[in-house]
């Protein structure tokens, strides 16, 4: 118990109220979202119903080739960003080896915060932790993605379908496999998002609560009233 207490005294309260507020508004928010996209549209959501008429459309033709590439292209994003991930929780673990200048040039910032080393390599550390949670969604992204390639790549040819019902089932199939791995990706970006709201930890808590409730803000505007999402709408109507 005294251990618990030294350590909860690391932090001021204040410290311990912004990290609530961050870790509590990042999962509050991944399940607000998923719950509201099942009663109105979202980016997700609605990008998972082109999915399906992709797959569909695959069915009817004869050389996929197009639907390969489209395929390699998907991936290349995810993969992108967990190599960019892998650089910067490099970079992170270097300022962590050098607390002393890393801490030094940040309270150079006008309105940093001044704390120990202790709680600066703490900063240092969530904002790793950041990271390499968004280069494992990445990575299970890249994963999906080939798994989707295979069911296309092992998709009988069109004339060997049997009936609309056994096309309409491979459709739901492969597309609900691209929507995880869309999905996944959606997390890691999320995850991205949100490290810019744990960079103004160092300024101040206040700042790190205003930061986290405006990324948040950003990624509701951005998931459910964007205009791209109205113009994805307006494709899906007959």
């Amino acid at each position: 118990m005294e251990t618990l207490f030294k350590a909860v005294a690391l932090l001021p309260w204040s410290d311990w109220l912004a990290l609530g507020v961050f870790f509590g508004g990042w999962a509050g928010y991944a399940h607000f979202a998923k719950r509201l996209a099942e009663r109105r549209p979202s980016i997700l959501a609605t990008t998972n119903q082109w999915r399906r008429r992709w797959m569909l459309q695959a069915t009817r033709r004869e050389n996929r080739i197009v639907d390969s590439a489209v395929t390699q292209s998907l991936s290349a994003s995810p993969s992108f960003f967990a190599s960019t991930s892998i650089l910067i929780i490099g970079g992170l673990l270097a300022a962590l080896g050098a607390t002393d200048k890393a801490s030094e040039l940040v309270h150079e910032l006008p309105f940093a915060a001044r704390t120990s080393l202790l709680v600066f390599d703490l900063k240092l550390a969530l904002l790793a932790a950041i990271f390499v949670h968004a280069f494992f969604r990445f990575t299970w992204s890249i994963r999906q993605y080939s798994f989707g390639a295979i069911m296309v790549g092992a998709a009988p040819e069109a004339r060997h379908f049997t009936d609309e019902a056994q096309r309409e089932a491979f459709a739901d199939q492969a597309g609900r496999v691209m929507g995880l791995a869309a999905e996944t990706f959606n997390d890691g970006l999320r995850a991205y998002y949100l490290s810019f709201a744990a960079v103004a930890w160092f300024i101040s808590p206040w700042a790190f609560m205003a930061a986290t409730a405006l990324v948040i803000g950003v990624l509701y505007q951005r998931e459910f009233h964007s205009e791209v999402l109205v113009a994805l709408r307006d494709g899906l109507r007959p």
